[in-house]
């Protein structure tokens, strides 16, 4: 089953509703960076929601990144997405574990703490990038960004983002993100926070196979919810190169090149989305440095 991202409106096109599920790009990821499980939960919260937000981009050259940095220790988590949304990820400890939480859970707000910042940088081809910025409020990624998208949009949002690890690896992820539109009653909220309370983990919708229209109508409470597109299919994908990288090298100035040659007269450069690894002997380091002459 292919990941997919799809928009619903529901109560006659009052509701946003962006239901998502991610459980290859996840797993893609966890194998990509090796992560302990706890990492993979974090990733995978980080990852979809990353992509809920990149699809909603209007132009396939529009980028965004997401920074968080907390005082847990994972350490800083950065995600970057397009508006396909093909998304990539890294985090600086992906091997850490942490005893389970209190509800015997994976500790994800432990791992990434509940103080430090979330830094979003959309550049949608203005003359300046957007930057919107709000602080942690428990680390677990969800709470987040619902106060993340109060502080940045003035609106009152849901959402939702779980990931189901096992020995095997990661058996479902995915999200969800709910908007009233300014016309929604207050009757239709609290429909809405009742059927989200019975609804339960997405997760765990996933995990028995419930689709995400099943997903969207059990979230909701409204059973006439309306798709407006099933197209979207996120995916993640690095698209580095050795072009760019080479590009990167140029940046370094003319004394740290000549430097490189002289010393080493090699380089190794590892991508930090991919962990794939580029070289350049002492012939492609002189000529990136004539280039940049």
């Amino acid at each position: 089953m292919k990941d997919q991202i799809i928009r619903f409106l529901a109560y006659n096109g009052k509701i946003s509703v962006i239901c998502a599920k991610t459980t290859n790009l996840v797993e893609k990821s966890r194998e990509l960076h090796d992560l302990s499980p706890l990492a993979t939960a974090v990733m995978g919260r980080v990852l979809t929601i990353t992509a809920l937000i990149g699809c909603e981009m209007k132009s396939p050259k529009d980028r965004m990144t997401i920074q968080i940095k907390g005082n847990g220790p994972i350490g800083k988590i950065v995600a970057v997405a397009n508006n396909i949304p093909q998304v990539k990820a890294y985090l600086q400890e992906p091997q850490i574990e942490l005893p389970l939480n209190e509800f015997g859970k994976l500790d994800v707000g432990g791992a990434v703490g509940d103080k430090g910042f979330i830094n979003v940088i959309k550049d949608i081809g203005l003359k300046e990038p957007y930057i919107g910025i709000s602080p942690l409020v428990s680390g677990e990624i969800a709470e987040d960004f619902a106060n993340y998208f109060q502080i940045s949009d003035q609106k009152q949002t849901a959402v939702a983002l779980g990931v189901l690890v096992d020995k095997n690896g990661v058996r479902s992820s995915g999200g969800y993100i709910i908007s009233p539109m300014p016309d929604a009653t207050e009757e239709e909220i609290s429909n809405i926070e009742q059927a989200i309370f019975k609804a339960g983990a997405i997760s765990k919708m996933l995990d028995n196979n419930l689709t995400l229209e099943e997903i969207a109508k059990k979230i909701t409470g409204d059973e006439n919810v309306q798709v407006v597109d099933d197209s979207i299919e996120p995916v993640y994908e690095c698209g580095c190169n050795k072009e760019k990288f080479a590009e990167g090298l140029a940046t370094l100035g003319k004394k740290q090149l000549t430097e490189l040659i002289e010393e080493d007269e090699k380089a190794e450069i590892q991508c930090q989305f991919c962990n794939k690894k580029y070289n350049f002997n002492k012939n492609e380091l002189i000529e990136i440095l004539e280039r940049g002459k």
